[in-house]
């Protein structure tokens, strides 16, 4: 079973199953992978599945959060890659089974919860001299730049809007649906949605969709604004910078 390695210098500390739900990673003790240390943000970054891929997400935080030394927004993962939040490593194992281990970070009592203190170690300096001496490589790949986002409009819907990061992105109420539908009527499958290397599809599922007003039957391009329509939900399809 896939997990995370939670490491300090060249000590595991803990390590975490990785199933559907997204792991969230902080300095707030709610969080499934806690860190004591205040160059980590409340709410620092999460780790999570997306349409059969894993990918890790910064959240705002105020030292950002690193990947293989680059620093990153939001990217995905692969089996050995090292997430590194403050001073702390968080390594994706996805060939070992995960070891019954007692949680022992969660034993110790819940500290104050501060203001993140901002780090200045010589493990960040040199972590940002190394991005910054990589030059074209520390910056965002060119897929990066433009993400494409489902934002609902209109319906019930598990969440408000949805980065898609895989080959295929599914609208239903399926459990393995990106963009799942609420409802005892909404279908398994009402539409997907297919990238190709021109651009991204959408096709009918159980349900046929709408772009723009207009009934499709088969796979359409998709571009930049465009309204889709589908089991009783809207969504807006765009580009993000």
């Amino acid at each position: 079973m896939s997990r995370l390695v939670l490491k300090f210098e060249n000590s595991e500390l803990k390590e975490i199953p990785l199933g559907t739900r997204p792991i969230t990673i902080g300095r707030a003790p709610d969080n499934d992978i806690y860190i004591d240390n205040l160059a980590v943000s409340n709410y620092h970054a999460r780790v999570y599945m997306e349409a059969g891929s894993l990918v890790v997400e910064d959240l705002n935080s105020l030292n950002g959060s690193f990947l293989n030394d680059i620093r990153v927004e939001r990217a995905m993962l692969k089996d050995g890659d090292t997430i590194v939040i403050g001073k702390h490593q968080i390594v994706v194992d996805q060939t070992h089974d995960v070891a019954l281990m007692q949680d022992e970070l969660r034993k110790v009592p819940a500290p104050r919860v501060d203001e993140t203190m901002i780090l200045d170690t010589h493990q960040r300096r040199k972590l940002l001299e190394m991005a910054a001496a990589e030059g074209e490589r520390s910056q965002p790949a060119p897929e990066r730049l433009r993400i494409p986002t489902l934002t609902v409009l209109r319906g019930r819907t598990s969440q408000k809007e949805y980065m898609m990061s895989g080959k295929l992105t599914v609208i239903g109420r399926s459990k393995m649906a990106t963009v799942q539908l609420r409802g005892w009527f909404a279908p398994e499958v009402a539409a997907q949605i297919n990238k190709h290397e021109d651009g991204y599809y959408l096709g009918p599922g159980d349900r046929v969709p709408k772009i723009n007003g207009v009934n499709i039957r088969g796979l359409t391009k998709l571009t930049d604004g465009d309204m889709i329509e589908v089991a009783r939900v809207q969504l807006s399809f765009t580009f993000r910078e």
